[in-house]
């Protein structure tokens, strides 16, 4: 599993006090970033070849300003040409379940514009955290 911690900040509240919904999609791009970063893919535009095909977010419990969250990322599926990767949003000093994510990511070839099938490094890498839920 990887982690990324993340602090809440006002701006990521709303009028009722809780983490907007919104604000948990960025938290999850946070996490993935982390993990891509972890399986060795630069964060340079120019050389990226992935597509977000879905993804989503359920709420279990209320986050609010200035909690440490936790997002736990591991993967749930590896295909062909695609990978599923899970997130656990956690309370960091509690461990209570706030939010759990999910996104489907194809491996994507841009100057074709159609997917093609996952290296078989980076499927090495992925299988290292897959988890079955």
């Amino acid at each position: 599993m990887s982690d990324t911690k993340i602090k809440v900040r006002f701006c990521e509240t709303d009028a009722l006090g809780h983490i907007n919904n919104t604000s948990y999609f960025i938290y999850l791009e946070e996490a993935r970033i982390d993990f891509f970063e972890k399986m060795g893919v630069k964060m340079d535009s120019s050389k990226w070849s992935y597509l977000i095909a879905s993804t989503k977010c359920d709420f279990i419990a209320q986050g609010y300003f200035n909690q440490t969250l936790a997002v736990s990322t591991y993967v749930t599926r590896i295909g062909h040409k695609s990978f599923t990767i899970g997130h656990e949003i956690t309370d960091s000093k509690t461990g209570e379940l706030i939010a759990r994510g999910e996104a489907v990511l194809v491996h994507f070839d841009f100057e074709l514009q159609k997917s093609v099938p996952l290296p078989d490094d980076v499927c090495a890498f992925l299988q290292n955290y897959l988890q079955t839920v």
